[in-house]
């Protein structure tokens, strides 16, 4: 039989009752279907899990009714652990889940309906501890979304577009954007029929910007349910959360607000010296779990050497990564970070009296999308003398560069903060979490930003930092590093490593002052107060 034809059967089969189910459990014998959306790690542990939350549940204090949403196996699997955890600490704890393998590659229904049936066998062994409901078994019948809604539905697939491309530039007849709309609209109709008849206090949503993580957050802010979004970033034991907020967005005005007159200690600031050393030295440091450069540094010197830099003013460019999270949605004045960088490279073509060094994201090397040196060669397909393209994958140490440079040009990335704590001037043109903190330049439009370039470029020195200004983009590096992270047990990556090191009944131990209870209040909608948080 053809593939064309099995998928038609397969089409055919998806729409008649239990065919799906039935299949998978005489020919699957309850095993997944494929090994892209595979439990087992939860299947394995969710009995001895149950079984410890259980003992705790006795003792614990009538909760908050909570909603956890995920999709793709591995949100899944820590959205499921987390409500174990939170239904251990007496809250009534609802999981509601989609059990995509893919969320750029299109699915039958019969195969959808298989991966839900293992979904939902591997999740009912935490019944009756937690409630787990399907939204594709509890799929709502066709109703109008609601404006709002409706239109974040199409913000997200164009977020989805972006980081499955990894490009600025949307084909809302492609087949990416086609499939990401069609996903996105369903989750939103299944959320919000779910969420109108079974309101929580809070709902906890992993991500909350990008695909049905994104979409399930924005129906439960238009029906003004309480929401928390949380993510991880490089450090072990820590995760980023924020309140009715899109956690991807980094938004630290209340942590800032709460800390920016707070002078750094003594040993805070060798902390944070620790930190950037090994940035720089590209070595392993404590927690964090990657390296920031590929070679070590070598010297401001060497690096001129190696770039063929002459003593005319230098000009640092750092890229970031396209179609990152980071990026999405995060312009100022530019219709896009690909059309800052263009019209930049513009404007320093007619200014040879200046070198600009364009540093791409190391990280590119990763990624499958168009790269800034396309974007860059576009506008200059034969870079003039004065003009230096570094491209994802030479060897060059960023901190090196920035030892030479007079002056740094970022879009969000925190390279931009780490130039303002060498004292450079730093021009922010993206929506980043240090812009307008007291030391970067931060102009809101395309004649503020052309003439910020012009009167720095006049005399460089004069717009170096002041060593107030240097002590607070210290201080707020030590923040956002150190305190914006909150402490929490179990990483998305490698979590099942970090269970295994610190089970359910070691974290929660049955003690109100554990070293994670007020994470876990956070998560369930306990206001963050971070003048508590930050010492």
């Amino acid at each position: 039989m053809t593939a064309v034809a099995k998928d038609t059967i397969k089409k055919f089969l998806g729409e008649i009752p239990f065919t799906a189910e039935l299949y998978w459990l005489v020919r699957q014998r309850g095993r997944p279907i494929q090994s892209r959306f595979s439990l087992k790690h939860l299947q394995d542990e969710l009995p001895g899990m149950v079984a410890q939350a259980q003992e705790l549940a006795k003792t614990a204090p009538t909760g908050r009714k909570v909603f956890i949403f995920a999709t793709l196996h591995y949100w899944i699997e820590h959205a499921a652990l987390l409500a174990v955890s939170l239904a251990a600490q007496g809250h009534d704890v609802t999981l509601a889940y989609l059990p995509y393998a893919e969320w750029q590659k299109e699915i039958n229904r019969f195969d959808l309906r298989r991966q839900n049936a293992y979904a939902r066998k591997v999740l009912s062994l935490a019944e009756p501890l937690i409630k787990v409901v399907s939204f594709v078994s509890a799929r709502a019948p066709y109703m109008p979304l609601p404006e709002d809604v409706m239109n974040a539905v199409k913000q997200v697939t164009n977020y989805d577009t972006q980081y499955t491309l990894q490009t600025e530039e949307i084909d809302t007849n492609g087949d990416v954007y086609k499939l990401r709309l069609d996903r996105n609209r369903e989750a939103a109709q299944a959320a919000l029929a779910f969420l109108r008849h079974n309101r929580p206090d809070v709902a906890i949503i992993p991500n909350g910007t990008i695909q049905e993580l994104g979409v399930v957050y924005h129906v439960a802010r238009s029906l003004k349910i309480k929401t928390v979004t949380y993510e991880f970033g490089d450090q072990r034991q820590r995760i980023w959360i924020a309140q009715n907020a899109e956690v991807m967005r980094q938004e630290t005005d209340s942590l800032w607000k709460a800390s920016r007159e707070k002078p750094l200690t003594d040993a805070q600031l060798e902390k944070m010296k620790s930190l950037v050393m090994a940035r720089q030295r590209a070595t392993m440091w404590e927690n964090f779990a990657r390296l920031w450069q590929d070679v070590p540094a070598q010297g401001g010197e060497q690096a001129r050497a190696t770039l063929g830099l002459d003593q005319r003013p230098v000009v640092l460019l750092a890229t970031n990564v396209l179609g990152d999270s980071l990026t999405l949605g995060r312009q100022v004045f530019s219709r896009s970070m690909a059309e800052w960088i263009s019209r930049t490279v513009q404007y320093f073509a007619g200014r040879p009296e200046v070198q600009l060094v364009i540093r791409v994201h190391p990280g590119e090397v990763l990624t499958h999308g168009p790269s800034m040196v396309d974007v860059v060669h576009q506008v200059l397909p034969r870079l003039p003398e004065h003009i230096r393209l570094i491209g994802p994958k030479e060897k060059v140490n960023t901190y090196d560069i920035i030892d030479v440079a007079d002056m740094g040009l970022v879009y969000t990335t925190t390279v931009g903060l780490e130039m303002a704590m060498s004292g450079l001037p730093v021009v922010v043109a993206g929506q980043t979490h240090y812009r307008g903190r007291g030391f970067t330049q931060d102009p809101d439009s395309w004649v503020a930003y052309f003439k910020m370039l012009g009167q720095i470029l006049e005399n460089p020195k004069t717009y170096r930092l002041s060593k107030d200004q240097m002590h607070l983009a210290w201080r707020y590096a030590y923040r956002f590093f150190f305190e914006y992270p909150l402490p929490f047990p179990w990483h998305l990556v490698r979590m099942w490593d970090d269970y295994r090191a610190r089970p359910l009944g070691t974290v929660l131990n049955g003690n109100a002052e554990h070293p994670y209870a007020n994470t876990f209040d956070y998560l369930v909608g306990k206001p963050l107060d971070w003048s508590k948080i930050s010492k």
